[in-house]
């Protein structure tokens, strides 16, 4: 069934699971995604990337389609604009039918941030959509620029955004960096920002940069009140993986065959990270 993050993340957030939101481009990815996540009876949120959706398959052509696929799976399906920085591209978005969006004003001082936001909450209560937005700032492994401890979360800074933007969960930068971890390393996390955090409002909150976290890390993550995951690197990196590893068996394989094998790929690992995350035979 095709809904919003918002009761779906107030789910999570009463029983103390988090939901994954898988980054996708293409039906195959969200056909991977929504079938690891039937497969063991879990909810899940396909993330479509602002800059994926300008650069690879406009939303136009893709949305409806997965809102489809959604609506014909056996468990809760969201769709939420992952890192939309452009408020008419968002716009556009739930226009199109989006159930959810994240509103990333976090690159502007707080008080812009605050109103940029919230005009978007207020724009999306005509939609029944759910809005995400972020405070902070998370690096990204590529080109090393890291999250930095100057970039973490201000946790009074957090809720009073919270407070006065009416925002559905929040997005934190306590440790994670977007994309691949060099192989081996697993970061730091500032656990104390989601605890104070969570203690103040009760909000469910959102880890950005999963893949490669560590095990332990996302686990506690969610124990302190983490209720959504993104996880886009490592779901890529297998597919990636199983093309290469099938060209080097058979070269001359057809390019249906191909694009089947990565989907299995990735119903891996989404799968690995629903049962990391708790939300395991957590669908209604």
């Amino acid at each position: 069934m095709y809904v919003s993050m918002k009761e779906m993340l107030a789910k999570a957030n009463k029983e103390k699971y988090a939901v994954l939101a898988i980054n996708c481009f293409n039906l195959e990815t969200a056909k991977a995604a929504i079938g690891a996540a039937e497969e063991l009876h879990s909810p899940i949120i396909v993330d479509l990337l602002q800059d994926h959706l300008k650069m690879h398959l406009d939303h136009r052509y893709l949305t409806k389609p997965i809102i489809r696929m959604a609506n014909n799976a056996k468990i809760d399906v969201a769709i939420n604009l992952d890192h939309g920085q452009d408020v008419a591209f968002v716009k556009q978005c739930l226009h199109e039918g989006f159930s959810s969006v994240m509103m990333d004003a976090s690159m502007y001082p707080l008080e812009e941030n605050i109103r940029i936001t919230r005009e978007l909450v207020v724009f999306a209560q005509q939609f029944n959509a759910s809005v995400e937005a972020e405070v902070g700032d998370l690096g990204a492994v590529a080109g090393d620029q890291w999250t930095k401890e100057e970039m973490y979360t201000d946790p009074d800074q957090a809720i009073r955004f919270i407070q006065e933007t009416g925002v559905d969960c929040l997005a934190l930068s306590y440790g994670s960096s977007h994309g691949d971890y060099p192989e081996g390393y697993v970061p730091e996390f500032r656990f104390d920002i989601v605890e104070k955090i969570k203690a103040a409002t009760n909000l469910p909150l959102v880890l950005h940069g999963g893949s490669g976290a560590g095990e332990e890390n996302i686990r506690r993550s969610v124990a302190l009140g983490i209720n959504k995951i993104n996880v886009g690197s490592d779901f890529m990196k297998a597919q990636l993986s199983e093309i290469q590893s099938r060209l080097d068996a058979e070269a001359a394989i057809g390019y249906p065959e191909l694009i089947h094998a990565t989907i299995a790929a990735g119903k891996e690992v989404v799968k690995k990270y629903i049962k990391i995350a708790g939300s395991e035979n957590k669908a209604l």
